[in-house]
């Protein structure tokens, strides 16, 4: 059990892939993310097990990340946020994103 404020300091924030790039050196499939957190945080990288989609399904798409994980090294891709999602009935990871359009950046509460 985590209290509410361990939960707080997690920072899930809105943003939106700008790139998709191949990972052939990953162990498990992935692709290299480049993510827009807008004016605040920034461009960030991502590596993200979520083969499932289509280069063109994740490319212009809003996702939720958390953004202060330290940076995790990932083969030769330094991994500086996590990409959020649920697994589905098959083990396909389904990606967490906000219904409506929300400026980047924005903080999940």
């Amino acid at each position: 059990m985590i209290d509410f404020d361990q939960f707080l300091a997690v920072e899930m924030r809105v943003g939106r892939v700008l790139a998709v790039d191949e990972f052939p050196e990953a162990r498990k499939s992935a692709w290299k993310l480049t993510i827009d957190f807008g004016s605040e945080i920034g461009l960030k990288r991502s590596s993200a097990q979520i083969t499932n989609y289509a280069r063109e399904e994740l490319e212009g798409r809003l996702v939720v990340a958390v953004v202060n994980f330290p940076p995790r090294q990932i083969g030769p891709v330094s991994s500086e946020v996590l990409v959020l999602g649920a697994s589905d009935a098959e083990g396909r990871v389904i990606l967490l994103e906000p219904r409506s359009d929300v400026p980047l950046g924005s903080r999940i509460h």
